[in-house]
């Protein structure tokens, strides 16, 4: 019947047919049937498929509003540096946000964060859509800043809830691929539907795409252990909160409005005080928003380290390459968009694979491997010179995707794998938190220098010395990188070599 929902396992399992209004109605069929979907063995998997649909319904707009810019400014009579604040304001946001979010799913349960996260995603892609100016529509994408952080912590939390920690890698492996595609799928189709329709599609499509993820949300995900009754530490929310804003606005501006703004150094100043007040106040917390110990375990602080200098670059060369490629060899806006979508294919491609090989050679030597080849493609960037191919540009770009694909999986479940269980929340959404001041900081600075130096450098060694600042930063990454250590593993065979593990 078209009003039922038919629903079966393989192996034989026995299969369930329940009526589609019946079962959105009563809760209490839902859990027999959320009972029932759990019992398979392939449960975990159901739950990563979920969670990596419900990402890629929210993430999917975000490459096509860089594309429909041009075309909301003339609609809303808005200048494209006012709707610059489409895409930082959700960035701001998610610094304010993920702190408190990822918490309140360690103390109240990452579904209903998540499923919360969903509903938010769905009311800020209706407002968007129905934008009647350029500040309304502002507010809306900021707004969809804490969706983001909602879905992003709680969804990292929840598959962390159904891997074993041997086999998280795996996980993150697919997560990352919906990650990179995302937006390369976003690029894919947001062109086209502007074109043909106009910008507020993109959220009218959107929008039907979210109320679908929720549903299966609601029906797939796991209800995960909620922590003691506690209050949120709220001090420390807003001193963390205060201190990684600040300077996400000081690197935002500072482009800008001048880095000796008084503004933009208020900022530098105010985000170590604001660090210092945090860490007080965490001291002497009765129940932290983080505790202070995993600031002194290895494998939490040595692979974020390693993934916010590793996205310095990463990202940071991202943002340049489109530069290079329109100023210095004055390529077509088409041309240019076919070539830099190499990076993240590249990237979604790997990123699955080398999350099952970390599990046969160690999460340390994928983050370093993968670390190294990221600094290695800003060294193929810099070398790129008037008689340059296109072979060698995507050469560059291809060893950058497959670098981060490499390490991304294996340093994210690290962090996992760090902390307990109660933890998992606010430790993804601190890992999420820290790797986008280290994408802002990437793209700040390193179009920064690129401009100071064009004078006294030449346009062709300007872009030299830029991606020269995103290598020697990446170095610091491998180095962190070579601090993590490998999860420990049972051979899965009886006699067979033990995986590579650290000391």
């Amino acid at each position: 019947m078209d009003d039922e929902l038919t629903l079966g396992a393989a192996g034989g399992e026995e299969v369930v047919v329940v009526p589609w209004p019946r079962l959105l109605r009563t809760r209490s069929l839902r859990r027999r049937l959320s009972a029932r979907v759990s019992s398979s063995d392939r449960y975990r998997w159901w739950v990563l498929w979920t969670v990596l649909g419900g990402l890629v319904a929210v993430q999917l707009t975000f490459t096509m509003l860089a594309v429909a810019l041009p075309r909301i400014g003339r609609d809303l009579h808005a200048s494209t540096n006012t709707l610059t604040w489409v895409i930082t304001g959700p960035l701001l946001m998610f610094g304010i946000a993920a702190p408190v979010v990822g918490k309140l799913g360690d103390i109240h349960g990452h579904r209903r964060v998540y499923v919360i996260g969903l509903g938010t995603a769905c009311a800020c892609a209706a407002l968007s859509a129905a934008a009647w100016s350029a500040g309304s529509l502002i507010a809306a994408r900021t707004l969809s800043g804490l969706e983001g952080a909602a879905t992003g912590a709680a969804g990292v939390a929840l598959i962390f809830s159904v891997f074993e920690p041997g086999d998280r890698v795996k996980a993150m492996g697919f997560w990352s691929l919906v990650g990179a595609g995302s937006p390369v799928l976003g690029v894919a189709i947001g062109g086209p539907i502007v074109h043909a329709f106009g910008w507020r599609w993109i959220f009218v499509g959107q929008a039907p795409l979210i109320a679908a993820a929720f549903v299966v949300a609601l029906l797939v995900l796991p209800e995960t252990s909620r922590g003691a009754r506690q209050r949120l530490d709220l001090a420390g929310a807003a001193t963390l909160t205060v201190a990684v804003t600040s300077v996400l606005f000081a690197l935002n501006r500072g482009p800008e409005w001048g880095w000796t703004r008084p503004a933009v150094l208020a900022g530098f100043v105010v985000c170590p005080l604001a660090a210092v007040a945090f860490v007080a106040v965490e001291r002497r917390a009765v129940a932290p928003l983080l505790p202070l110990d995993y600031l002194r375990r290895r494998n939490f602080v040595a692979p974020i380290a390693t993934q916010v200098f590793s996205n310095f670059a990463y990202l940071g060369g991202f943002f340049l390459a489109p530069l290079l490629l329109d100023k210095f060899f004055h390529y077509s806006e088409s041309r240019i968009g076919l070539l830099v979508l190499a990076r993240p294919i590249a990237f979604s491609i790997v990123a699955p694979v080398a999350g099952y090989l970390a599990v046969r050679t160690g999460e340390r030597a994928a983050a370093v491997v993968g670390t190294l080849a990221v600094a290695a493609s800003m060294l193929v960037f810099a070398g790129v010179g008037l008689h340059s191919s296109d072979v060698h540009i995507v050469t560059a770009l291809v060893l950058s995707g497959i670098g981060l694909g490499i390490s991304s999986p294996s340093v994210a479940s690290s962090v996992g794998n760090a902390v307990d269980e109660a933890d998992l929340g606010i430790a993804s959404a601190a890992q999420q938190l820290l790797t986008q001041v280290g994408v802002v900081a990437g793209i700040q600075l390193m179009e920064t220098v690129q401009a100071a130096r064009q004078s006294t450098d030449g346009l062709v060694g300007s872009f030299h010395d830029a991606f020269l600042l995103g290598g020697g930063v990446c170095l610091l990454g491998v180095v962190c990188a070579s601090l993590v250590r490998s999860a420990e593993r049972e051979p899965a065979v009886a006699g067979a070599a033990a995986p590579v593990a650290g000391p």
